[in-house]
């Protein structure tokens, strides 16, 4: 039986939220200015993870209530051109089920040959696209994995698809899809244990790891912060194998703080130099509990076109209504800043306490809103 979510407060084809300066880019009234778009293009998913999805899916949205490929290539336009957007990612659900991906992310590439464009991707189908998706102009990936246990894999996400995610990993790097960036979250007493390892296969291929706290996203609604494995346990657990010191490079608004990697000191592969070049590096996102919402530069699309200031809001402004009227770009771009204007100081996970009434979690999962 599917879980219904409900759904957030929508602003639909009325007047737009009055304030923001009409000239300005996607700036917010806390000093912030949003460059890196976050687009879903689907909300549904073939994966089932367990701190995403219920066991039976969801409800998905109808074909037609879905962005096209030349209204997701035109709103991103609206973007690059009219609100100074930087960067794009292509997120789901599952962006890959989309069957026109490449079309989408060619349509992008001509229309912005500079434009950095990236894909969240389970990397489920992905060894078999790679290089197509490659040439119609993608720059890089970031892959989700937990696991490199197969039966933990299993368990995580409900599917036998293990061996499906690495070889999309590897032909994503075969292609040229650089830095490939994988994304793991740790789960108590699932999977844990295996941060060292997952690291340490992650150095080894030359891919960028990124471990991500558990948030309060999954559909279910049954996070709990005790359940949450922290970024301090997460350092603690790779320092059993590893030792981290803070990398110098600047974060930049980037929602992982890197650290460089070295074998630990009293490790068999330690250096006889303490001061020799790292591995390489390893991201840790801390969004519970060391957040960074004073630095966030994220604008979100929802696969249904509407605007979500922050990855949790309580609030969507619909774009597509407007777009499918036959509004202007400076008309829908006007309605975009005026969104971004209310963005919120933060998500407020850092001033109550997470397991009590004073917090609510957002109605959608993580899938429906696109990471």
């Amino acid at each position: 039986m599917s879980v219904s979510l409900g759904f957030p407060q929508i602003r639909s084809a009325g007047p737009a939220p009055s304030g923001a300066p009409r000239q300005a880019g996607l700036v917010d009234r806390h000093g912030r200015r949003a460059t890196d778009m976050r687009l879903s293009v689907i909300d549904k998913c073939n994966l089932r993870c367990t701190y995403c999805m219920p066991a039976d899916g969801l409800p998905w949205l109808p074909a037609a209530q879905l962005m096209s490929a030349d209204e997701i290539v035109r709103l991103v336009g609206v973007g690059v051109r009219e609100l100074g957007i930087a960067e794009l990612r292509l997120t789901g659900g599952e962006p890959l089920v989309r069957r026109d991906l490449e079309e989408i992310v060619a349509g992008v590439r001509a229309a912005h040959p500079e434009l950095p464009l990236s894909l969240t991707t389970n990397g489920i189908g992905l060894a078999a696209r790679a290089q197509a998706l490659a040439e119609a102009g993608l720059t890089r990936v970031n892959i989700s994995l937990d696991s490199l246990c197969a039966e933990t894999f299993k368990l995580l996400a409900r599917r036998d698809r293990l061996a499906d995610v690495l070889a999309g990993a590897e032909a994503a790097a075969a292609a040229g899809l650089a830095p490939v960036k994988i994304n793991a979250v740790l789960m108590r007493g699932v999977n844990d244990h295996e941060a060292p390892e997952l690291l340490a296969w992650a150095l080894e291929r030359g891919f960028a790891l990124r471990f991500i706290e558990q948030m309060p996203l999954d559909a279910d609604h049954g996070w709990t912060r005790a359940d949450m494995v922290t970024a301090a346990e997460i350092r603690d657990r790779l320092g059993t194998r590893f030792r981290l010191s803070p990398h110098p490079g600047r974060r930049d608004g980037a929602p992982a703080e890197l650290w460089d990697v070295r074998p630990a000191a009293d490790g068999p592969a330690a250096p006889a130099d303490a001061e020799d070049a790292p591995l390489g590096t390893v991201g840790v996102i801390a969004s519970v509990t060391e957040p960074f919402c004073a630095d966030c530069k994220r604008t979100r699309i929802t696969a249904e076109g509407r605007i979500r200031s922050c990855l949790f809001s309580h609030e969507e402004f619909d774009l597509l209504p407007l777009l499918r009227a036959g509004a202007t770009d400076a008309e829908l771009a006007d309605r975009w800043r005026a969104a971004m204007w209310l963005k919120p100081a933060a998500h407020g996970m850092d001033h109550v306490g997470l397991d009590s009434a004073d917090y609510v979690q957002p109605e959608r999962s993580m899938s429906a809103i696109g990471g």
